[in-house]
């Protein structure tokens, strides 16, 4: 029954349901982890990259993180290709808002407009859905700190903390039992790393897989940082040491 109705964005099957849209989703939950956590001094990003193989040159660029402006960052999950496109179009949404009213895009707003645009690609024939899910962080003086996931039938939802992509159900179970308000950006991170662990492929967790982005305020200028190497694999260790001590006991 579903492969009479599955070949077309416009089209409901009898129970509700549009096939290529859920089709993209599944994409997505086959992508690589990535996680947004919200903590009292900023948001932590982190995803895991995926290397195919050794012979492939490394990355000019981060695979993970993308700058939207100066106060939103995001992290993806999905097809590279269709992500390009969607961040070229919040960057121009979001230089054009600067441009008009001469101040920074309201986040929720940016991840509004995003989404308008993802929506009318599941509503109009000879189109697909994008492949691609977001986690969209930023800081404005209206909310504060603000963490969006966007999946592609165009929806989008506040979290404090929350998990797409590859075993992403064991990494919002984690989250679900052991975040907490108010975590500093280090507990965050930390965090992060142990449900990237639980959720990855790969049999061990190493600096070269992950990759972590830090949104903090300092006086009056958001600042974005990738976290380097040294530091991650830092963190790992610890992470990796109290889980350890916890299974020792």
């Amino acid at each position: 029954m579903a492969r009479r109705y599955d070949s077309s964005t416009t089209t409901f099957s009898p129970d509700g349901r549009l096939h290529q849209v859920e089709y993209a989703i599944e994409a997505i939950n086959n992508a690589g982890t990535a996680v947004g956590i919200l903590a009292a001094d900023g948001i932590v990003l982190a995803g895991e990259k995926h290397k195919p193989s050794s012979l492939l040159a490394p990355s000019k660029n981060s695979e993970k993180m993308y700058k939207i402006d100066d106060h939103v960052t995001s992290v993806v999950a999905g097809l590279t290709a269709d992500a390009n496109i969607l961040i070229n179009n919040s960057r121009v949404t979001a230089q054009r808002y600067i441009y008009t009213y001469q101040e920074p895009m309201p986040v929720e707003q940016l991840v509004q407009r995003t989404c308008n645009y993802k929506q009318a690609y599941t509503q109009y024939g000879g189109l697909r859905p994008f492949g691609v899910a977001f986690l969209f962080a930023g800081w404005d003086a209206h909310f504060g700190y603000q963490l969006y996931m966007t999946d592609p039938s165009g929806n989008y939802s506040g979290w404090k903390a929350t998990c797409i992509g590859q075993n992403n159900q064991a990494g919002k179970s984690l989250l679900k039992s052991d975040y907490e308000e108010g975590m500093t950006m280090s507990a965050a991170m930390k965090l992060a790393v142990k449900v990237l662990i639980k959720s990855m492929d790969s049999t061990s967790a190493s600096a070269d897989k992950l990759e972590f982005c830090f949104l903090t305020k300092e006086g009056d200028e958001v600042k974005q940082r990738i976290v380097p190497e040294a530091e991650v694999a830092k963190v790992i260790e610890e992470v990796q040491a109290e889980q350890k001590a916890e299974g020792d006991v």
